[in-house]
This record gives structure tokens, sequence and C-alpha cells, in this order.
């Protein structure tokens, strides 16, 4: 008797777990649904390659805006924020995905481990074609809207016009970007919100410390 209470006992617990991983699964795949949307048709996607995956011939792509913006061009910034999913490939494109692969697998103690992919910008064509199983039958790489060290672009400026083909430091992206960090003020300059960039320990002001600051924050 005491063997088939025990034995009642271990069957109910893997029931247990088993369903708490079904249920973990189906929230997983709702919550996947609810921040994609639905792909049951043909759905262009812009992303960063991040991984591919030579055995089930997928690729895991970053989603962020516009693609994928990194202020700095850091690889960090490439494959941190955003949205991250995974793909499958047909033959085509997974012939294209594998060029912006790494070169190579190398050991931990190889001179040199390339990072898992070129983080290229790619704007793909994906359909769901069962829960889950997302397939790419179509990719191509678009125009790259990364900056770099010492010539950033943020997403306010991938927003503005003044901003097209410079970097934040040059003279007409500045002014636009400027333009973004002013608060309305009256003809006689007496209404502005905010006359400072930074404030210091003691309340004290201090304006005039980033190149985009508002004109009028110069003179604190």
């Amino acid at each position: 008797m005491m063997f088939q209470k025990q034995g009642a006992a271990i069957l109910a617990a893997v029931a247990l777990v088993a369903g708490l991983a079904s249920t973990a699964s189906a929230i997983e795949s709702f919550q996947e649904r609810f921040e994609w949307g639905d792909m049951s048709k043909p759905t262009t996607i812009q992303g960063r390659v991040i991984i591919l995956d030579p055995y089930d011939e997928a690729v895991w792509i970053n989603t962020a805006v516009y693609g994928g913006n990194a202020e700095s061009g850091l690889y960090w910034q490439k494959v941190h924020p955003g949205k991250t999913l995974k793909f499958y490939a047909d033959k085509s494109a997974w012939q294209e995905l594998k060029k912006m692969g790494r070169p190579h697998a190398g050991p931990a103690a190889a001179k040199e481990v390339p990072p898992g992919s070129t983080t290229d910008l790619i704007e793909f064509v994906a359909t769901e074609t069962e829960q889950n199983h997302r397939v790419i039958s179509s990719v191509k790489k678009i125009p790259e809207v990364s900056g770099s060290v010492g010539k950033p672009l943020s997403i306010s400026a991938l927003r503005l016009k003044e901003c097209a083909g410079k970097n934040e430091f040059e003279a007409g992206c500045a002014k636009g970007m400027a333009a973004l960090n002013s608060s309305p003020v009256t003809p006689d300059g007496s209404n502005v919100g905010m006359q400072y960039d930074v404030m210091l320990p003691g309340g004290k002001t201090v304006g005039g410390l980033i190149h985009s600051t508002a004109q009028y924050n110069h003179a604190h």
C-alpha cells in the first residue's frame, strides 16, 4: 500500500512539472505573438543578424529602433537593445545569411574568436508557417544606421533630416539636436523651462556641457 501511495505521489509530481512546463511554453508563445504580432502572412522586418545556427539553418535576429540603432557602433550596442527572436530560413535565404556569420569556429584557446556574427543590418521577409516556426524567404542588407566612436548617431539624430549623412558633432546635425533640447521661450527670454544641462551636488547648475545644448544654456 505504501509503495502504491509513493508511486501515485511521484506520478502526480511528474504531471505537475509537465503541466507547469506546458503552461510556461504557452505563456512564452503568447508573449512572442503579442510582442511580434501576427506573422501568418509574409511580414517585412528590419533587424540585425546576431547568431547563426548551422544545425537548424536558423538565425537569431535582434530588432530595435530603425532596425538596429547603435549610437557609437559598439558590438554590445548592436546586440543588447530591442527584441531577439529565432527565425528559420529557406535554402536561398540561408545562403545569404551564411555570409553574415563569423568566418570560423574557434576553441577557447584560439588567438582570435570573432563575434557570433557581423551584426549586419538586414531587411527580411518571414512567415510563421506553424506556431513558433518562422521562416525567412528573402533577405537583403540595408544601409547602416549606427554611429561610431567619436562620431555618435543617437535615436534622436536618426529622426532628424538635418542629421542625414552626418554625425551629431557636425554643425548641421548639432543645430538640429539643439532644437530638440530647447524649451519654448517668451520674446524677452524669461520663460525658459530649464537653463542648465547638469545639476551638481548642492544645487549648482551648469550649462553648455553637451554638444546639443540649447543656445540659451551657453551663458549658464
